[in-house]
């Protein structure tokens, strides 16, 4: 580098390197929304391919029930396919979370290099949205839950909106048939019989939602202690003003599901 300017000047050489310090934070930038959007089309191709199974198995159900006049054939073959079902919704259920953790590992990445940027730029902060800090208040700042966290009956209405929460609710619901087949292919009497399906969407319901909140996959990735937490960054500075008020609500890890 050939360094302008009197004697008397100040030497820059940080600066000089800004432009390549840039394009490396926006490679990494670019690679992070490319593997994101990768961990999108995953999650919509696993739903795709559990709602194909199912569309299918009942469309066999319904051709086999013309059939056999819903005899034993039809239970037995009835209780094969909703097996296959229920297994291949709670695969994607499981799947669906450790996605939703991922998805927030891209996003705390983003925020790392976008800490960056405003350290190179800080006269851009104004203009951005999203969060420059990758601790748990930052990410769900980028994903879009700047507000408190609701809590009761909008909590659980918020968790079935998502993608897992919904299959849940539909995983539960064919596992409560399957449960309810397999007590009328016992010769359980019809009190027995309802109770078991109701037994087993229940079952399998809280199983999922238990397994989606305490799963080392839901919160291993943002409880790491961050680089750039909101309060402050490495070097002490505190978020500005025009972004300090961003920071004060609580948000829920399981609000940032998708």
């Amino acid at each position: 580098m050939i360094e302008s300017g009197g004697t008397g000047e100040a030497k820059q050489p940080v600066q000089s390197q800004q432009p390549g310090v840039l394009q490396v934070l926006a490679n990494e930038h670019w690679s992070l929304l490319a593997t994101r959007s990768l961990t999108y089309s995953e999650a919509l191709s696993r739903v795709s391919m559990f709602l194909s199974v199912l569309s299918g198995a009942v469309i066999s159900l319904a051709l086999i029930a013309q059939a056999d006049h819903f005899g034993t054939t039809f239970v037995l073959v009835a209780i094969l396919l909703l097996s296959v079902v229920v297994f291949v919704g709670a695969t994607t259920v499981v799947r669906l979370e450790i996605l939703n953790h991922d998805d927030m590992v891209w996003v705390k990445g983003m925020n790392r290099i976008r800490h960056g940027y405003f350290d190179l730029h800080p006269e851009a902060e104004p203009y951005f949205i999203t969060a420059p800090f990758d601790d748990f208040r930052g990410i769900s700042r980028t994903l879009g839950f700047d507000g408190p966290t609701p809590g009761g009956a909008r909590t659980l209405a918020h968790g079935v909106q998502t993608l897992p929460g919904m299959l849940g609710v539909v995983v539960a619901v064919v596992a409560g048939a399957l449960a309810s087949l397999i007590a009328h292919a016992l010769g359980a009497p019809i009190a027995v019989t309802v109770s078991a399906g109701v037994a087993g969407f229940l079952v399998t319901a809280v199983g999922l939602a238990v397994w989606g909140i305490r799963s080392p996959s839901s919160s291993s990735g943002t409880r790491r202690r961050p680089g750039f937490p909101a309060r402050s960054d490495r070097s002490g500075r505190s978020p500005s003003k025009s972004c300090s008020p961003c920071w004060k609500s609580k948000v829920s890890p399981r609000a940032t599901a998708r």
